[in-house]
């Protein structure tokens, strides 16, 4: 008889809450005390009436009312860390394979449209996919001084291949790559590259770290500890009904309510920042399928080189001579004879574009903007989930009563209607929480820094959407990069977009908007200010004339009046 009654009261026990575990049910079904009804006086947490628990149950149900709350904390939170988790891992793959495939594609294509030329000089563009990798990987790397770079590195190869009866030093090439920053050799065409590289690259590096950083926010949000006063509330809510005898009621939806949003109140602070950080990733997602699109921009990188090298072999003559004239005449090759540039330039055609045919195409298989819309549409959702937690696990039926059952629930002290109000959310609004004792002068500072961090991830996400990062402010920020109307400026690198004409016919000197940074290494060298045993150039011999005859007319003016 003893364990019929056992058998039907673990069956009664295991049924009550999802989170109950079996090795409790068993042990409160062979407790002896709980065959008979007493008196409660020994209970702290429960109502001191009529119950079936003894101190030490009490006790251990009280415990494992703090694993049932995280628990559940932690499989309601488990859809943002595995969006999270998943959604990162999908596009750093996807971004990793883009540049891959596009050093692939350059080299296939170089290679079989420039041979040996390109072979020969293969560095110059290895380096160039190395920084990209480095830059994207985290690495503290400016993309400005990495293109910068390269096209003073490529402007020199070519400068020699286009010129190959004179054999060019070091200190000369230096001096080409001076002029080159007002010659502007290569056109228009690395400005262009250059800022659709940096936009595509910042936002897609921003995007994976942005994925990366809201992972890792989630799992400490989500391993959060439950405060003594968080504890009684948990255990009078879900337990004390065992205890006295009604293992199937839940606790009314109001009073499972209060408790949590006391449990969470802190963890509902989160909410204004958290927000700002979903927005700021959906905002971001849209930029790399529209004006920043990272497939478009891995795949502009060789057909861009490719036309600025055949823009610079056919202005070849005009670019030679002024370099000449600044730079002065270099020394002959070996076996060579001295032609003229039209001669030297006029006849070899040692570069070609691409035809359409030979373009490099994106990654087989894989689409940008199938990822971004997924990504959208699990982004949605996660607005406002700190702040909407307690109500999320109060409507779990396993948890609290319907809330239409308000009549037939436990709340708090036995059947019936819970009357108190539902408090608001966030660590302010418990100094009236009637089921939860919140120490709010006491700020938690795991949520504090929590909302630091996700402030420092909007920020750089921010900055992305405008083409800037923040690590290199000054470096990255250009005209026209930013989200207002800078998106759509070079329309001729979208496809059904017709192409559009600057209108001007070269980019403008500006100081603000440079149109080539000045590279790393030093360019100090006295070829730059020698042009045929003279100490001043060319390009700055106008403005000191002019400042010499400001001078003269400055004192012809002083002097004027003695000369009556």
């Amino acid at each position: 008889m003893l364990e019929t009654k056992m058998e039907t009261k673990t069956k009664m026990l295991s049924s009550t809450f999802i989170y109950f575990p079996r090795y409790i049910c068993d042990w409160l079904a062979s407790d002896p005390v709980c065959f008979s009804i007493g008196p409660g006086e020994h209970l702290r947490l429960c109502p001191q009436d009529y119950t079936c628990c003894s101190s030490q149950m009490e006790e251990t149900l009280a415990h494992q009312s703090e694993t049932d709350f995280l628990s559940a904390i932690d499989d309601t939170s488990q859809f943002l860390h595995t969006t999270f988790t998943q959604r990162h891992r999908k596009f750093d793959e996807f971004f990793r394979e883009l540049i891959d495939l596009s050093e692939k594609s350059m080299n296939q294509m170089f290679t079989k449209t420039y041979g040996r030329l390109f072979t020969q000089n293969a560095n110059v563009f290895q380096e160039l996919f190395v920084e990209l990798r480095r830059y994207y990987s985290g690495g503290s790397v400016s993309l400005t001084e990495v293109l910068s770079e390269f096209w003073s590195r490529l402007v020199e190869r070519v400068f020699s291949l286009v010129n190959p009866q004179y054999q060019f030093s070091d200190e000369y090439l230096e001096c080409v790559n001076k002029h080159a920053e007002q010659l502007q050799p290569f056109g228009d065409l690395p400005r262009k590259l250059g800022l659709q590289v940096s936009r595509a690259f910042i936002a897609a590096r921003a995007l994976v770290q942005g994925l990366a950083t809201g992972r890792d926010i989630v799992n400490k949000a989500a391993k959060l500890s439950a405060g003594a006063g968080c504890v009684r509330a948990l255990m009078r809510q879900w337990y004390c009904p065992l205890c006295r005898g009604m293992p199937s009621l839940r606790p009314c939806h109001a009073l499972c309510l209060n408790v949590m949003k006391g449990c969470l109140a802190n963890t509902a602070d989160l909410d204004t920042e958290w927000n700002n950080f979903i927005d700021a990733l959906y905002q971001v997602s849209e930029k790399l399928e529209g004006p920043f699109n990272m497939e478009l921009a891995a795949d502009s990188i060789s057909v861009k080189v490719s036309e600025a090298i055949m823009h610079m072999q056919e202005n070849s003559i005009a670019t030679s001579t002024k370099v000449f004239q600044g730079c002065g005449s270099p020394r002959l090759a070996p076996g060579r004879s001295r032609r003229s540039p039209k001669e030297s330039g006029g006849n070899r055609r040692p570069f070609r574009t691409f035809s359409p045919e030979e373009k490099p195409t994106t990654a087989t298989g894989t689409n940008l903007d199938r990822l971004v819309s997924e990504l959208k549409e699990r982004l949605r959702p996660m607005r406002g989930f700190w702040v909407s937690l307690p109500h999320t696990i109060c409507n779990d039926k396993n948890v609290a009563a319907d809330v239409t059952n308000e009549d037939r629930c436990w709340n708090g002290q036995t059947r019936g209607r819970y009357l108190p109000d539902v408090t608001g959310d966030g660590l302010m609004s418990q100094l009236n929480n009637p089921e939860v004792e919140v120490d709010m002068a006491r700020p938690d500072v795991r949520t504090r820094q929590l909302i630091m961090e996700l402030r420092v991830a909007t920020n750089r996400l921010k900055h992305a959407q405008a083409g800037q990062d923040t690590d290199f402010m000054d470096s990255e920020v250009e005209e026209g990069s930013g989200s207002g109307g800078g998106g759509e400026r070079y329309s001729d690198d979208w496809p059904g977009y017709r192409p559009y004409s600057p209108p001007y016919s070269k980019p403008p000197l500006n100081p603000q908007t440079p149109i080539k940074p000045p590279r790393v290494r030093d360019r100090t060298g006295s070829k730059w200010n020698r042009s045929k045993g003279q100490s001043i150039s060319a390009v700055s011999r106008p403005a000191f004339f002019s400042l010499a005859v400001l001078f003269w007319l400055s004192v012809m003016v002083t002097v004027a009046p003695f000369w009556r």
